[in-house]
């Protein structure tokens, strides 16, 4: 039976094989979120990230713009888009944008400050990103357009939801606030 609905639980499964499939490791993402975030707090752990990563991953939203663009990437390299949009894809042209556009709604699901972090990682191109990003432009049998700057897109969420959950339990160490549940679902 066909679905097109899935759990929070089943995204996420399916985003990382995706992500498998296509050369990258949670732990790769969770890294940059790390490095992004540690410049301006010593509160973050690598294991905060992936865990912020892995709560990205389980997304509707991360889940459609992943799926849809790694699926873009694979028939362009399979040459199963029309010309001239298959050599812009496969030559990541400068002037497409859409795969950034991509990149900033998923950063913006945590607001402006997602978007200013996506804008750094798309800049200087971390780790995974670079390798997706210069893999892609240099290998003419694979293509990245969407991957990577999806991939950085995860990262900036990820640091971006770290911090914001580093700030609340700051703000919550205030003796006037009102001892209410933690919501860490953000």
């Amino acid at each position: 039976m066909k679905r097109a609905l899935f759990s929070r639980d089943e995204m996420m499964r399916m985003n990382i094989e995706t992500l498998n499939d296509r050369g990258v490791k949670v732990d790769e993402i969770a890294e940059i979120a790390y490095a992004q975030q540690s410049k301006w707090t010593d509160q973050v752990s690598r294991a905060d990230c992936r865990e912020s990563v892995e709560k990205i991953l389980s997304l509707r939203d991360t889940f459609h713009l992943l799926q849809l663009g790694a699926e873009i990437d694979r028939l362009t390299e399979e040459n199963k888009i029309r010309e001239p949009l298959r050599e812009i894809l496969n030559s990541d042209l400068g002037l497409f944008g859409i795969d950034e556009l991509f990149g900033l709604e998923l950063a913006g699901l945590f607001g402006t400050i997602g978007k200013t972090n996506f804008g750094d990682i798309d800049v200087n191109k971390p780790s995974v990103v670079a390798r997706l990003n210069y893999g892609g432009k240099q290998d003419t049998e694979k293509c990245h357009t969407f991957l990577d700057d999806i991939v950085g897109a995860i990262a900036a969420a990820a640091s971006t939801r770290v911090a914001q959950i580093a700030n609340e339990l700051e703000a919550r160490k205030d003796p006037k606030y009102k001892d209410i549940k933690l919501d860490l679902e953000i």
